[in-house]
């Protein structure tokens, strides 16, 4: 019995030395994968953005951002969809009126603050409310965001979340007793946590009245594009999206979708985001009058990949806006963090045709968009040249985006990085086999 006790006590040391170096790194790599996500600035830097003209005769439409931000397609991409219909007055709007971080290290300012918003429409509510996936859900500092779309859901807006953003209309009482969607990775949490919601998958959108709900991230176009319907009509919805090249515009039914699950391929994301130690830092050049998608695509494909990390940079470190006229302030120059940086990324058909950062060639810039298409398109396939096929996948699906007709192919697998927690194991083992071979000598 002794020695079936030694054996067992042996066999969990070497278990526990094999898993302690791997388990630790790991973590660490882990926890920093998905806080340089929304890394905020530390400059203290809070450029104005640039007033609006408010037609009181057309609709209001906002972009809600929490102060601990919110993801960037989620943010962008409806705002694109409702700025091309030409159809709205339309804000981005935050609790406070200071840069917002959005996925990946892109800063929005917003428009207005919740108080600025109340002083342009008076008593009145913005007629529609955009509200995409936040960071912090769950957090008290959400709070000002679920108690200000309560009273906007109770002065009659029409109510739009994107992808998890459901949980926080969720978390503020507005699902309840109500039909919703959310994102294919979190919907059976939300089932859980949120009971009283019926939660519905397989489909782009749920539009349940005064609430509309999407799947996750790009199925906020779907979303928009519906809105745009409801008010200002199915021929200015159509138009909205061949404006922004979205080819999957359903007029006025929720296309279906096979509902997304978990497959053996994505625990890619788990070794990238575990044992990826030596990502690719992207410099991010923003340049004025980029589309919003164009920003989105980039940030958020790279920033879904949980393979490469990316910072916004600008010409002259300067704000810049973009072509529906949001502001957006870069975190330095291109030369200030040359040093730092592996490539430097051009986003923008038009910075392409103006070769934008030609004076930069030291830095070998890469042009994305030099092709028409959807802007999602270029950065899915540069990721899966420069990461492996898996990988990209893994992206595309996290995104909701049909990338069925872009040939994703490239590295099957990311090798080199799946061996490293075996390496590390080796080792465990290799240090425990030394400290037992020593105290074995000195007894």
């Amino acid at each position: 019995m002794r020695t079936f006790v030694r054996v067992t006590l042996t066999v969990l040391a070497f278990v526990v030395a094999a898993l302690t170096l791997p388990l630790t790194l790991g973590g660490v790599t882990l926890n920093a994968s998905f806080e340089n996500r929304y890394a905020p600035r530390t400059d203290g830097v809070s450029p104005q953005p640039v007033p609006r003209t408010h037609d009181p005769a057309k609709p209001t439409a906002v972009v809600v951002v929490g102060n601990e931000g919110a993801v960037v397609s989620d943010t962008l991409a409806p705002y694109e969809v409702l700025a091309a219909s030409g159809a709205f007055n339309l804000y981005t709007v935050a609790p406070e009126a200071r840069p917002v971080t959005l996925t990946g290290g892109l800063d929005l300012v917003p428009d207005l603050s919740f108080a600025g918003l109340d002083r342009l429409l008076g008593s009145a509510a913005p007629d529609v409310v955009v509200v995409p996936a936040l960071p912090d859900l769950g957090e008290p500092t959400t709070r000002p965001v679920t108690d200000w779309l309560k009273q906007q859901s109770s002065k009659g807006s029409l109510v739009m979340s994107v992808c998890n953003g459901s949980g926080v209309l969720a978390s503020a009482g507005l699902l309840d007793g109500r039909r919703a969607t959310a994102h294919w990775i979190r919907i059976d949490g939300f089932d859980e946590r949120f009971p009283a919601v019926d939660w519905i998958r397989g489909t782009r959108y749920v539009d349940d009245g005064n609430i509309l709900t999407t799947a996750g991230i790009l199925s906020g176009i779907d979303g928009a594009l519906r809105v745009t319907e409801r008010i200002a009509g199915t021929d200015v919805a159509r138009k909205a999206a061949e404006a922004i090249g979205w080819s999957h515009y359903f007029p006025g039914v929720s296309r279906p979708m096979v509902q997304n699950t978990f497959e053996a391929s994505d625990t890619v994301v788990g070794f990238n985001t575990a044992f990826r130690w030596d990502k690719e830092l992207l410099g991010v050049l923003l340049t004025t009058g980029i589309r919003e998608l164009e920003l989105a695509a980039v940030f958020d494909t790279y920033g879904q990949s949980l393979a490469v990390e990316t910072m916004g940079v600008g010409l002259d470190g300067a704000p810049i806006q973009s072509r529906h006229g949001l502001t957006f302030a870069p975190r330095a120059t291109p030369t200030a963090v040359a040093d730092d940086l592996d490539r430097l990324i051009v986003p923008g058909a038009d910075a392409a045709t103006r070769r934008a950062a030609d004076q930069y060639s030291d830095l070998s810039p890469v042009y994305l968009h030099t092709r028409p298409g959807f802007p999602f398109d270029a950065v899915l396939e540069d990721l899966v040249h420069t990461t492996d096929t898996a990988t990209t996948r893994w992206t595309a699906r996290t995104l909701e985006y049909p990338a069925d007709h872009l040939a994703l192919e490239g590295a099957a697998w990311p090798w080199t990085i799946t061996l490293r927690p075996f390496g590390l194991a080796v080792l465990g083992l290799l240090a425990a086999f030394g400290i037992r071979a020593l105290y074995r000598r000195r007894a």
